[in-house]
């Protein structure tokens, strides 16, 4: 384990580990089913931002602690606010590892399990990948208590088609996990028990190839579904060129030409 490797001392919230390249972030507040509270939202952003900094981490995998994955924002919380600006503050730091998920170069896996509900399900949509055990519901659940999961809709919406989003949104039902893969928020559906273990396999495969070619595919696809679709293509052609003259590209076609191809240990420092 090298230096730059996080600890989990540093948070209340989250519980962190590591297994070769691939990096593990435990939500940790199973006795409130790990609602998003301000400290565990910002103990998870900062745990991403971690990671993503750690050299030797090249894939991460978020799961939640306990019976649950997460319910959604702790509501016992939002007595502790009284106009819309201090509101707007709060929801702000709930929702920044929604930003942070597309920021951060490294991949990001979800295994879900239990409930993903509110943030909980705008969690899993805005990771990279997705996996949950058979059994697991999800939902917009927000407008049973008189809100709105507007900020889990937006990574919802870049998941979902328009209607299977705003049905979620306006009904607030849950729906089961076979359903929310057929409707394209998960990768997969495990038994259950196996949902932690399948996230893994994925990471680890993620982690086998070049990490400066990952890292920078993330990078540019995060930008280019914004753009236009002739800018899109000028702009992949770019970053393209660019992977083409790195040590990862030469080395790993020289190996591949070679009948050997670079093994997840074999590609150079970064």
């Amino acid at each position: 384990m090298t230096s730059d490797h996080p600890s989990t001392d540093q948070w209340e919230h989250v519980e962190i580990s590591r297994d070769g390249h691939v990096g593990q972030i435990a939500l940790s507040r199973p006795e409130a089913m790990n609602t998003f509270s301000t400290g565990l939202a910002r103990d998870l952003d900062d745990a991403l931002h971690a990671f993503d900094e750690a050299s030797e981490v090249r894939a991460i995998v978020v799961h939640g602690a306990g019976e649950t994955f997460s319910a959604g924002i702790d509501l016992s919380e939002h007595g502790d606010y009284g106009t819309e600006a201090e509101y707007e503050e709060w929801v702000m730091r709930m929702e920044e590892p929604f930003h942070t998920l597309t920021e951060i170069r490294t991949p990001v896996i979800t295994a879900a399990h239990g409930h993903a509900a509110a943030n909980g399900i705008g969690l899993v949509a805005a990771c990279d990948l997705a996996v949950a055990a058979e059994g697991t519901q999800f939902g917009a659940t927000a407008p049973k208590v008189g809100l709105f999961c507007m900020g889990p809709a937006v990574p919802l919406t870049t998941t979902l088609t328009r209607k299977r989003c705003l049905e979620l949104l306006l009904t607030g039902d849950l729906i089961d996990a076979e359903t929310a893969l057929e409707w394209g928020l998960l990768n997969r559906v495990v038994p259950e028990g196996e949902h932690l273990e399948a996230a893994e396999t994925l990471a680890e495969t993620i982690a086998s190839k070049s990490p400066m070619a990952i890292q920078s595919g993330k990078e540019t696809f995060y930008e280019m579904v914004e753009m236009e679709y002739d800018e899109a293509l000028d702009y992949s052609n770019g970053r393209f060129a660019a992977l083409c003259v790195t040590d990862d590209a030469n080395e790993g076609i020289a190996a591949f030409l070679e009948g050997d191809p670079l093994a997840a240990d074999e590609w150079p420092d970064q």
